[in-house]
């Protein structure tokens, strides 16, 4: 059977060249003679796994010393209400930006541990653009300011962070996690499921600032306190072996290709080509503002929501899967991936193309 093109929002395609070399050695990797899926956590064959994948994603990043890489459990959903736990407690004052469903969410969990304040929304408009802000909108004894950078679900980006002053900035980076460089020490804290860029459901990796640790509530889960994790190298308890292993794969693909200039440049020229084709059709049209537009996730609708309905149908059954839009948006989204093949755009831009012809 062929591959298709999946252009869901996640979980997400995988490159093939680690799906392929993840089957070769799903038995036995790399001699010793079992399935990364069945060794222990605590052997040296996985040591050597998960000390390597935070290698290469440290390498990548550029990400500094004083910066803990935890490899995790429970989604980026998880990390709502972990993040007030840790890092609400001096003033008990967090300032959110709220640009879709995701910043909503862990917005909503950190008004159960204190003082939350949306700074700014792009609601009125069905999250089509990002707010401005300035520091003057922030409160300056905050203990964090919070963004959800890229929104997978309405495809919005932030292409220049908000400036808030002494505040320390935490940022959702789920879907945009690897697909361009990244100055993690304008952050006290990114984190991201990996299920869009990086491997399987079932891994969330946190990356936050040393000297932010140690400052949880007591009554904070164990399995939700980041210092608990960091102490213990991710190992505090069995952590998901098995995406981290795939995790890894994607990092050495990503290390083959050139690193994140070069997926960056892949990934600017897919949106091109679907933005260029979109801004020039006369049956289809982008949902966002044109300077906030992501890299990632392209919403875009037609007039009618029965030719919504009609695209979506033929196209699965040509080989482009997962298009429906979600359901506060309408109409199609494509998520183009850094697994997404320049050709996958080129052949989903055709089939538009095609369509509209045939459906004027």
């Amino acid at each position: 059977m062929a591959r298709v093109y999946n252009f869901s929002a996640g979980p997400s395609m995988l490159p093939e060249e680690v799906l392929k070399k993840a089957a070769a050695e799903m038995l036995d990797y790399e001699g010793c003679g079992q399935s990364v899926m069945e060794m222990s956590h605590r052997s040296k064959v996985f040591d050597s796994i998960i000390k390597s994948a935070e290698s290469l994603l440290r390498e990548l990043m550029n990400i500094p010393d004083n910066y803990k890489v935890l490899f995790l459990q429970g989604g980026a959903t998880t990390q709502f209400a972990a993040i007030p736990m840790n890092f609400m407690n001096n003033s008990g004052k967090a300032d959110y930006i709220i640009t879709g469903q995701w910043a909503k969410k862990a917005f909503g969990e950190a008004k159960k541990y204190g003082d939350a304040v949306a700074v700014a929304s792009s609601a009125d408009k069905t999250f089509s653009y990002i707010p401005k802000t300035t520091r003057e909108d922030f409160r300056q004894d905050a203990d964090y300011a919070y963004i959800c950078m890229n929104n997978t679900i309405y495809g919005t980006v932030f292409h220049e962070l908000p400036d808030t002053g002494d505040v320390p900035l935490i940022a959702d980076i789920s879907s945009c996690f690897l697909s361009e460089p990244l100055d993690v020490t304008k952050f006290a804290m990114v984190y991201g499921g990996a299920q869009k860029n990086i491997a399987p459901a079932g891994l969330t990796i946190v990356i936050v600032r040393e000297d932010i640790l140690g400052n949880a509530r007591d009554y904070t889960p164990m399995m939700l306190d980041y210092k608990v994790h960091a102490d213990a190298d991710s190992l505090s308890n069995t952590p998901p072996c098995y995406t981290i292993y795939i995790c890894k794969l994607v990092l050495e693909w990503i290390k083959s290709i050139g690193g994140l200039e070069a997926m960056a440049e892949r990934n600017r020229k897919k949106a091109k080509i679907l933005y260029d084709f979109l801004d020039n059709s006369k049956m289809f049209r982008g949902t966002v503002v044109p300077e906030d537009r992501s890299l990632m996730n392209v919403p875009f609708v037609t007039d009618n929501d029965e030719l919504n309905a009609k695209f979506v149908k033929e196209a699965e059954a040509a080989g482009f899967v997962n298009l429906k839009g979600h359901r506060s948006v309408g109409g199609m989204r494509a998520s183009i991936y850094n697994a997404m093949p320049i050709e996958g755009v080129e052949k989903l831009v055709e089939f538009m193309a095609k369509f509209e012809e045939e459906n004027s």
